[in-house]
């Protein structure tokens, strides 16, 4: 299964927006912009579901096993039932909405759009929406943790707690001076990483059990041969579920490269993929990557090949290389 490429009957005619590993299988959620949402079972190699609607699709998130949301560019908010297949509406934006997540701990469904809005809907009534909160900008990128919710709006980072979302609890500027592509929080502590448009990473994780917190900023290229920084776009970022610091990044040239932010070295790097890698996400054991090799409309000369799907097994050895420490320095 490492490194293959999953197979579909009718491929995927659109730029794939997000992939997404279910919470307790290994299910994945896929997204895109020709209207589908697809579920795929990647222990049997079988499609489970292919649902159509009118807009693009931008987003998706898992509630559970059997409920699934997805964010279109027509500013809807689409509810699916992965077992039948039936899908509603549950509210919409005034404009594309491009960022949707959910909360196993308030049971809220939260999405951002371009109306410069965040919005909160409780799944536990079914009154609609609970929450409006009006943005001075529009969220490049979403990301939820238990109770905490990080918005990315230019290059700064605002941290809100779901149950006030009033007004963030903590707001950052990452020192970027650019934008911010991607947020992704962090399944086992306080903290968040983030891409840039111009290949850098900068992480700030609290470690409960030291004093020891994690804060630095690094570029994910090196230099090239005429000393000047090699600028691409991080397009994504995922923390392993198990795997203490182990995080992998992606970015607009096809490159998917693993790092340990404890030692703040370079594990390695997979086969450079045909086309960008617009979504990545690890399975809940952190045994399986997934990895969407897709055009993702950022660029006027990306490589336009049909959008895929691959799955690349983390070996033991991967695993060991980051408690040992024995990986190579960037």
């Amino acid at each position: 299964m490492s490194g293959a490429a999953l197979k579909f009957e009718n491929p995927i005619r659109d730029a794939i927006s997000r992939i997404r590993f279910a919470p307790k299988s290994d299910n994945l959620l896929i997204s895109s912009w020709d209207s589908s949402l697809r579920l795929y079972d990647v222990g049997n190699s079988a499609l489970r579901l292919e649902a159509s609607s009118e807009a693009a699709l931008l987003d998706c998130c898992f509630q559970n096993e059997s409920v699934a949301y997805s964010a279109g560019s027509d500013g809807f908010i689409r509810r699916y039932d992965l077992h039948s297949g039936s899908h509603d509406s549950i509210g919409n934006h005034d404009d594309t909405s491009t960022c949707v997540g959910y909360s196993d701990e308030t049971c809220q469904v939260i999405t951002a759009g371009l109306d410069k809005k965040i919005l909160s809907w409780d799944t536990r009534t079914p009154k609609g929406i609970v929450c409006v909160r009006n943005m001075d900008s529009e969220v490049m990128s979403m990301s939820l943790s238990g109770f905490d919710m990080m918005v990315a709006i230019g290059a700064s980072i605002y941290v809100y707690d779901l149950r006030r979302l009033e007004n963030p609890f903590q707001s950052k500027d990452s020192h970027m001076g650019v934008q911010i592509v991607c947020v992704s929080s962090i399944p086992y502590a306080k903290g968040f990483a983030v891409g840039s448009v111009d290949g850098r990473v900068a992480l700030e994780i609290s470690c409960p059990s030291n004093s020891d917190d994690i804060r630095y900023m690094f570029r994910c290229h090196p230099k090239s041969t005429d000393s000047k920084y090699h600028l691409v776009s991080v397009n994504d970022i995922v923390f392993n579920p198990i795997i203490y610091g182990a995080f992998v990044t992606g970015d607009n040239e096809g490159y998917v490269t693993a790092w340990d932010a404890t030692s703040k070295r370079r594990l390695f790097q997979l086969p450079r993929y045909p086309n960008s890698v617009a979504s990545l996400s690890y399975n809940h054991r952190g045994q399986l990557l997934a990895v969407a090799s897709s055009y993702t409309y950022q660029e006027a000369n990306e490589i336009e090949e049909p959008p895929l799907v691959f799955i690349h097994e983390v070996d033991n050895d991967n695993m060991r290389s980051v408690s040992v420490g024995s990986s190579s320095r960037r």
